[in-house]
């Protein structure tokens, strides 16, 4: 097959054309080479999904430390709260921590 057969085919008419190949490198290089990339739109989505789930996860955070506050302003739960994690005690009392044989194994497997 000579050059002047492959010149004669319709297909090698339409790629030699000149509109076709410009359009062809610019969408080339508008998806790879161009600093707004689709790949780094991408890149881009992703992060944004990313970010979106962690200011949603923080939002609940959020709103749980806000009712946690809440319970605070009331005394007789930062009391509740102070003996149950803290283990405060009053001055005339004493605690005894009871740990059962559950916990005691997971300790032991950690």
């Amino acid at each position: 097959m000579g050059l002047k057969e492959l010149r004669k085919k319709k297909w090698f008419k339409i790629m030699t054309n000149t509109y076709i190949l410009v359009l062809t490198i610019f969408v080339i290089w508008m998806a790879f080479f161009d600093t707004n990339s689709l790949m780094i739109h991408l890149e881009l989505e992703n992060e944004i999904d990313k970010l979106e789930k962690e200011k949603d996860f923080l939002k609940n955070e959020i709103a749980k430390d806000k009712e946690i506050l809440e319970k605070m302003s009331d005394e007789k739960e930062l009391e509740k709260l102070a003996r149950e994690k803290y283990y405060m005690k009053k001055d005339n009392e004493e605690i005894f921590l009871i740990e059962y044989e559950d916990s005691l194994k997971n300790k032991q497997d950690e």
